[in-house]
């Protein structure tokens, strides 16, 4: 009896076992309930779509399969770089109705599936130009009702795939920064809804599709500070030698007519070699017959000229100019006429006589005593209609022209220019058919004189008191004048085609100049600026395009 109720215990124990096995088996496989996706508080959440409300910034606890983002009424301004990078999957992100002031950089970055962006009725300013980078798969863009004043170039570049914009609401300023989207809208293949401008005055109301591009004039230019040279300067002359760039420099503060040598490496001017000038003014180069020579003027000690010995490669003196006939230069000009190389030396003494001499076989030799006794300052050589002249500017009387006779191989006085008896400097310029005299004055105004026929008559006065230097140049089609002062900075004043006179375009930091040089350099346009009181500066004229 015992034995029987062993064995029943034993198979109860099993039977129990079993049962409890079973219903293990079944806890195991039975599903659990869904869970409830993450959402914030601001948000309303599915599966795959979130739609928030006064968030205080993008949130972050959202579904991964999030797939369509409504952000509303939100309590932030700003969407910084990979705001929305938690969210790979979205394909529609509604940012309306917002405060938005700032969207950065790669705001959008890691949404390679998104096709529908709506940033409406906010107040954006403006966007970077890599706002939108990354998203390869946007279709539909609305900007419409911002305060967009302008939009970065090639900002749209990224979405290839883009065929809905609209920036319709915003107050565009069609200036040059929006010349590229009227390009832009001309050839895509985006549907773009009709855009306005909100200014300047000439375009409001205007349709930004129709703005013809001939009404953006949108390149400038500037002279901005290129290299400096540590010391005075009061005369500065470029030239080509053996396929090479030099610049010859009078510096009567370190008793020299020094070298430099552009550096087409480096792009700079270098330190090449001197030529002792205790007292020099000027220090003028010349190629004749591939040799090179350099006269040097100087106020006192007498004025020599130089030869490069390319075998030794040093200067040695070659001759000495008449000190009885030169006393005082002032300026040198060099020039060719029917083959033959001539150098004139404007003599500012009570006592001297501005002077032309002429190349022969192996030295300069006296030509002409052109002016004398009338303290000149200055010299410019005109070779225009096969008339060759050379007009001396003097401090005591009015500028002289005289015109080469080729009968008696020498300058004849021509006639004065009346209108400035006192001109310090004398330069010329043609502009179309017309030439031009720019004289400046060191009390009194400077003038522009045109040529009439018969004589010259004044077209523009320019302020310069204290002026003694001014130079015309023309960089890739425009035309300038350079005019410095001793007693403020210089002037540089662009040519005005369709007025005929010359605007001011721009003030250098440049006192007391000398001289002014243009210097093309290989591509770089130089303007080098020699000054009495300070160091020597070297401009560098740029093009610059507004509407990039």
């Amino acid at each position: 009896m015992a034995g029987l109720r062993a064995r029943l215990g034993s198979g109860l124990g099993l039977l129990a076992l079993s049962t409890l096995g079973l219903c293990l088996m079944l806890q195991v496989g039975a599903k659990r309930p869904p869970k409830t996706p993450p959402c914030p508080p601001s948000c309303s959440c599915t599966r795959d779509t979130a739609f928030c409300v006064d968030s205080k910034a993008v949130p972050r606890n959202l579904p991964s399969e999030v797939i369509s983002l409504t952000l509303v009424n939100a309590a932030f301004s700003e969407i910084h770089d990979g705001a929305f990078s938690h969210l790979p999957l979205l394909q529609f992100l509604l940012l309306n109705s917002n405060k938005f002031t700032l969207i950065g950089d790669n705001a959008f970055t890691g949404l390679s599936h998104l096709q529908y962006l709506f940033i409406e009725n906010n107040d954006i300013w403006a966007l970077s130009k890599f706002t939108f980078r990354g998203l390869k798969s946007l279709t539909h863009l609305s900007l419409a009702n911002n305060n967009l004043q302008t939009l970065p170039r090639d900002i749209f570049r990224p979405l290839d795939i883009l065929s809905d914009l609209d920036l319709r609401g915003n107050s565009l300023n069609c200036d040059c920064k929006v010349k590229w989207l009227v390009e832009w809208l001309a050839h895509t293949n985006t549907t773009v809804a009709p855009i306005y401008c909100a200014s300047p005055p000439r375009f409001q109301e205007h349709k930004v599709q129709d703005l013809p591009l001939r009404e953006f004039d949108c390149i400038t230019t500037d002279f901005v500070l290129y290299q400096t040279l540590s010391f005075p300067a009061v005369s500065a002359e470029p030239f080509l030698y053996s396929s090479d760039l030099y610049l010859a420099l009078a510096q009567p503060g370190a008793s020299a007519c020094t070298i430099l040598k552009w550096d087409y490496v480096e792009r700079q001017l270098r330190d090449y070699d001197r030529i002792p000038a205790p007292s020099a003014v000027h220090c003028k180069p010349m190629v004749v017959d591939s040799q090179l020579y350099v006269v040097v003027a100087q106020l006192f000690g007498g004025s020599y000229i130089y030869h490069w010995d390319p075998n030794t490669t040093r200067f040695t003196k070659l001759q000495d100019i008449d000190p009885q006939r030169v006393r005082k230069p002032n300026d040198l000009e060099a020039f060719r006429i029917d083959g033959d190389w001539y150098f004139a030396v404007a003599d500012s003494s009570k006592a001297g006589a501005t002077s032309l001499y002429r190349w022969h076989q192996n030295g300069f030799y006296s030509q002409q005593a052109l002016h004398a006794w009338h303290r000149d300052t200055d010299l410019e050589f005109v070779d225009g209609e096969g008339k060759p002249r050379l007009i001396v500017s003097s401090s005591s009387q009015a500028p002289i022209i005289y015109q080469w006779s080729r009968t008696q191989k020498q300058f004849v006085a021509q006639g004065e220019v009346t209108q400035v008896p006192d001109a310090q400097a004398v330069k010329h310029f043609r502009a179309g058919r017309d030439s031009y005299l720019c004289l400046s004055r060191y009390i009194g105004d400077s003038k522009i004189l045109r040529w009439e026929g018969t004589r010259f008559s004044e077209v523009q006065a320019l302020p310069s008191r204290g002026s003694l230097a001014l130079q015309p140049f023309l960089v890739g089609g425009r035309r300038y004048l350079a005019l410095g002062s001793d007693f403020s900075f210089t002037q540089i004043y662009q040519w005005d085609e369709g007025r005929q006179k010359f605007v001011r375009f721009q003030e250098l930091a440049v006192q007391a100049p000398r001289a002014f040089c243009y210097m093309p350099a290989g591509d770089a346009q130089l303007l080098l600026a020699p000054s009495f009181k300070g160091q020597t500066l070297v401009y560098r004229h740029v093009v610059v395009d507004l509407s990039a």
